[in-house]
């Protein structure tokens, strides 16, 4: 049965550097996915940009600066990076449902989840064979909100306590070092 593990946390807690640590820890593995982190300009957050984990693509996903649609709070989204970076590779994961890959996510947050064609790549790969570790906020959302019900989903808290140690753990459970 594949381990499905969301990471659920406040913004700040840590769930990108959980991330990020793991994929590092798992080099066996083959892991696919994304991170996201903050654009700051002057000690103000102005942006969000992607990140794959593969080849290390990065682009800008969200930004002040962007006219949107669709926004968020007062972010303009750019919906293209999701279908260029983000989708390719959990597309081509889920097809190939192969036991022993593992799809990393972060995140499965308001402005990655206006892209409908994510969350419809979101749905495919937790019905797949795939290990999945995915960050989500604690607000609530009906999209989240229903995967965190599914009954093979282990839902673990990310806090400033708890985020430095979570790495070696999940690792542990994954089959890593």
């Amino acid at each position: 049965m594949p381990t499905r593990i969301l990471l659920e946390g406040r913004p700040g807690s840590g769930k990108t550097t959980v991330v990020r640590r793991l994929a590092a820890l798992l080099r066996t593995r083959r892991v696919v996915g994304f991170t996201t982190e903050e654009i700051r300009h002057g000690g103000t957050r102005s942006g969000f940009a992607l990140e794959t984990l593969k080849g290390g693509q990065r682009a800008v996903l969200a930004h002040v600066d962007f006219p949107g649609p669709p926004r968020v709070g007062r972010y303009g989204v750019d919906l293209g990076v999701m279908e260029r970076l983000a989708l390719p590779p959990l597309r081509s994961a889920a097809a190939r449902a192969a036991h022993g890959d593992l799809v990393l996510i972060d995140e499965l947050g308001r402005m990655e989840l206006a892209c409908t064609a994510f969350q419809d790549t979101v749905r495919c790969l937790f019905e797949s064979d795939i290990d999945i570790v995915a960050t989500v906020h604690v607000h609530s959302d009906p999209f989240t909100d229903a995967l965190k019900q599914r009954p093979d989903v282990t839902l673990v808290q990310v806090t400033l306590a708890s985020r430095d140690t979570l790495p070696e753990e999940l690792a542990a459970r994954l089959g890593g070092p």
